[in-house]
């Protein structure tokens, strides 16, 4: 399968906001923030579960649900806000979930259309600060923001480029079976840069890694299960339910489940230096690409525009 079979890509719904008029600059570097779960955000909902002991990121991105500048700032904002939110909780916290709002899509990745204005207006600068941004996020999912964490990505539908990427860099994958998952940035020369190579090598050898990265394919939620990259398959729906039973179960050797995640984590190391050579490497490669490289992430682009009609809410979290 490739990226263009995807029904994800042709369907047409009406769109739904739900965001706030604040101005994003009131919160943009918060001092000492003495509610942080009241934060007003335009591109994510946070929330502490009143049950389980999970605290919930859910994208809801302005527009197509891709990775964009608004979107990377409100994390980077909500992270530093973190350690409060879990100090003030009136019971421990042990897991961080990272999930989406928009119907039949986790992420469908990087702003395609930044890259390209970028590429023709040669504004380097601005695309290796987006990608920086890029990784200060997922080094907070690698390190579980340096807190008794285990960090958990929920895919409720299509995961394609940084959107996988943002999933491969938590340490479980709980998915739905209709989800696809994959890297098509080879479809306009390019690769995943956001630490794709990173995680996968981690997770299935370099080899089976640099094939998933160079082949363009898109896999199902059960293929990922079997070949070891996503830990749960849950049925159609039922993704949160699912993630619940994980934890409910889990969190009894919540101490043994942490410990051996960190030492998964030491006997094959990711480091911080390492995601950012790489995408710097990124950032020259985008820099080489083609006119004809460009016409063909414009079709890509236009795919992705179709996505923006396809953004309703669910509130489920919850439930």
């Amino acid at each position: 399968m490739t990226l263009l079979d995807l029904p994800s890509f042709r369907r047409s719904n009406i769109t739904q906001k739900l965001i706030n008029k604040q101005s994003r600059f009131a919160y943009a570097k918060p001092q000492q923030p003495t509610a942080p779960l009241d934060a007003a955000y335009d591109s994510i909902d946070i929330e502490l579960d009143a049950s389980d002991p999970i605290f919930w990121c859910w994208m809801h991105p302005l527009g197509r649900p891709i990775v964009t500048s608004e979107l990377l700032m409100d994390l980077k904002t909500m992270h530093r806000s973190l350690p409060v939110i879990l100090d003030q909780a009136k019971k421990p916290v042990g897991y961080y979930v990272f999930a989406s709002r928009t119907r039949g899509t986790y992420s469908l990745g990087g702003d395609l259309g930044f890259f390209a204005d970028s590429v023709r207006t040669g504004n380097r600068a601005a695309v290796r600060a987006y990608a920086h941004d890029c990784i200060d996020v997922v080094w907070q999912h690698v390190t579980s923001f340096n807190r008794p964490l285990i960090t958990m990505a929920l895919v409720q539908g299509d995961a394609l480029g940084g959107g996988f990427e943002t999933a491969l860099s938590c340490d479980v994958i709980v998915a739905e079976k209709s989800a696809k998952m994959g890297l098509p940035e080879v479809l306009f020369n390019l690769f995943p840069g956001m630490g794709a190579y990173s995680f996968l090598t981690r997770r299935v050898g370099p080899a089976e890694a640099h094939r998933m990265v160079t082949s363009g394919t898109i896999y199902s939620a059960e293929q990922l299960h079997a070949m070891g990259i996503v830990d749960v398959v849950a049925e159609d729906g039922e993704g949160v339910y699912a993630l619940r039973d994980y934890v409910k179960r889990d969190y009894r050797r919540h101490n043994s489940q942490l410990a051996s995640l960190q030492a998964r984590k030491r006997v094959h190391p990711i480091t911080e230096a390492e995601l950012r050579d790489i995408v710097d490497i990124w950032v020259d490669a985008v820099f080489r690409l083609t006119d004809i490289d460009l016409r063909r992430m414009a079709r890509l682009i236009t795919a992705q525009e179709r996505r923006r009609t396809d953004s309703s809410i669910k509130h489920i979290a919850a439930e």
